[in-house]
């Protein structure tokens, strides 16, 4: 075993035994929420402040994209964090 090896497997080990949580999205997620836009309303996923890089639409109006949906949590979870 080679010394990055071990030295993961302890920094793990280590992680374990301690009861760290890894986050994860399930863990980080906040209550979804509505935002008014002038296509309708767009429900997104929040995550916590400071991951912001996850923030999605879970559901959108038809005239609307997924990508342009997203956008629109992303800036919401960005006005949210300041």
């Amino acid at each position: 075993m080679t010394f990055l090896s071990k030295s993961t497997l302890i920094v793990i080990s280590a992680a374990t035994l301690s009861g760290c949580a890894i986050p994860t999205r399930e863990n980080l997620a906040t209550t979804p929420v509505n935002v008014e836009t002038p296509q309708g309303t767009v429900t997104c996923q929040l995550y916590t402040s400071d991951t912001t890089l996850w923030d999605e639409a879970i559901a959108h109006p038809e005239s609307m994209t997924s990508r342009a949906a997203d956008k629109v949590c992303k800036a919401e979870g960005r006005r949210r964090a300041t």
